[in-house]
């Protein structure tokens, strides 16, 4: 059998490796890909990563300008501009004490006896409320008793004398004149003269020891009825300080023994004002306070008087205020704390705004959005404009509120007056009644 001759190298098909090393490379270039690829599918692939990257270059650019414009139309919040009353109000803390309150002590030291009375007793004025042991003054009251009338029995006999030493110097005159001067000798006659004289003399000490006498028995009696302790007005006890057996000793002052308020139907409440607030408070206004033993509840007052005098505690000046109280129903009690409110100034009928109006200015946001620069500086964040501020200050340097028209924030010059905090009163300016004022701004959508 034959073999097959041999195929030419230039015949149509590619022709085999001729030899077996040529095989195994063409095998190794194969298997690792290192052919090259047509170039219709390298053109392709650009294609669509050219594609992809406009797709996100568009979304990019589109995110963008929504958020730009979201940050250019802002949504404020407003509150109309309203008419009503007005009143800026001090508050002090105080005590309630009585419009008037006695202390009964006692003049004389001894041992109490009887305690007739206690807290919260009514009591009358002349009512006997303690009684102190009286037996060494009953006896100092017999004695000067006694002494008054040795002294009054010794003028008697004084003036019994006076008039026999009279009658006498008269019965020498008279033999004088009948006599013609013979008798009686001009020596008797200047004895009996004296002897007259002595015997008024006498009468006068006599007398004048009947009204010392008289004075101690008085004094005497006097304290006798002072061991006997009265009220001195119609009232309530507040306080007991003594028992029966207590030992009181008034050598330097007297010991208050019972403490009566006369009324307690009427009050007064005392409250400490600061210096920052005295300015506006007055006799004659009016005020309400409370107190913790009835919460959710107040009572009226009215101010009486504000003292010129001050008291500094812990480097805080303040002054004493006394405001009158009715309690008719006898519910407060002395001593209780209390917290009044003042209404220092009112206003009636006065064009009103929320406070926070005059803090608020619009941001710049619309500004900062239309700004020049590329996509890197509007991704950086900016620092705020000088329009970004919001709130914290006062109003009273405020010159100006934000009304919104047709959508859009607009300046309005105003003259701000009284302000309580939360509203401000409209003085001047060309805000009108109901217009919509800007007092804060929304997040954007």
């Amino acid at each position: 059998m034959q073999a097959p001759p041999p195929r030419e190298a230039g015949s149509g098909a590619a022709s085999l490796p001729a030899t077996d090393s040529d095989r195994e490379q063409a095998a190794r270039m194969e298997l690792l890909g290192t052919g090259r690829a047509p170039t219709w599918r390298r053109r392709a692939a650009w294609g669509a990563g050219l594609l992809l990257l406009a797709a996100v270059a568009a979304t990019a650019a589109w995110w963008l300008r929504e958020r730009a414009l979201g940050a250019a139309t802002p949504r404020y919040v407003t509150e109309p501009a309203r008419r009503g009353d007005l009143a800026v109000r001090v508050t002090a803390n105080g005590t309630l004490q009585p419009t008037r309150s006695v202390g009964i002590g006692s003049e004389l030291s001894g041992t109490v006896a009887r305690v007739l009375v206690d807290v919260n007793d009514r009591v009358h004025k002349g009512q006997l409320l303690i009684e102190l042991d009286s037996s060494r003054l009953r006896d100092q009251a017999e004695r000067s008793r006694a002494a008054l009338a040795a002294a009054e029995a010794r003028l008697e006999q004084a003036a019994l004398a006076r008039d026999e030493a009279a009658r006498r110097l008269e019965r020498q005159r008279g033999i004088q004149r009948l006599s013609e001067g013979m008798y009686p000798a001009p020596q008797d006659l200047d004895a009996a003269q004296s002897a007259a004289a002595r015997a008024q003399a006498d009468t006068d000490a006599a007398r004048a020891a009947v009204a010392d006498a008289r004075a101690a028995a008085r004094a005497d009696a006097t304290n006798l009825a002072k061991a006997s302790i009265r009220s001195p007005a119609d009232g309530v006890v507040l306080a007991r300080n003594v028992d029966p057996g207590n030992a009181v000793a008034a050598s330097l002052q007297a010991v208050t023994l019972l403490v009566v308020a006369e009324d307690l139907a009427r009050m007064k409440l005392q409250v400490n004002i600061d210096e920052a607030d005295v300015g506006q408070v007055h006799e004659g206004q009016h005020a309400s306070f409370s107190v913790s033993a009835w919460p959710g509840r107040s009572w009226p007052a009215t101010i009486r008087r504000v003292g010129y005098g001050s008291t500094t505690k812990d480097n805080v000046v303040t002054y004493l205020a006394e405001l009158d109280v009715a309690n008719d129903e006898l519910r407060l009690r002395p001593g209780m704390s209390a917290v009044a409110t003042i209404a220092a100034v009112e206003r009636r009928d006065v064009l009103l705004v929320p406070s926070s109006a005059l803090r608020f200015a619009p941001p710049a946001a619309a500004s900062a959005a239309s700004a020049p620069g590329g996509m890197l500086s509007r991704l950086l964040p900016r620092p705020p404009g000088p329009g970004a501020r919001r709130a914290g200050g006062t109003t009273g340097n405020a010159r100006q509120v934000w009304v919104l028209q047709d959508g859009a924030a607009v300046a309005v010059p105003v003259v701000p007056g009284l302000s309580d905090g939360r509203w401000t009163e409209i003085a001047g300016g060309t805000l009108r009644e109901g217009a919509a004022v800007v007092v804060d701004q929304a997040a954007a959508r």
